[in-house]
């Protein structure tokens, strides 16, 4: 799935994204594909899991 950075903070080393599909998906930094910071409005592919607290990004790249 594609979507755009909400928010990410490098220091405490996760975000969110806004999917395509409409819903929000907390990223950390350990499942992006070699771990690279990302920036407010960067745009992604990644993969759309179910976690404990709710929607999570993985296997996240940046476009």
């Amino acid at each position: 799935m594609k979507g755009k950075v909400k928010y990410f903070n490098s220091e405490k080393r996760f975000g969110f994204i806004n999917g395509d599909d409409g819903n929000a998906y907390f990223v950390h930094l350990s499942n992006i594909v070699d771990q690279v910071a990302l920036a407010d409005n960067d745009e992604v592919e990644f993969e759309g899991n179910e976690g404990d607290r709710g929607l999570v990004a993985t296997k996240v790249t940046k476009l």
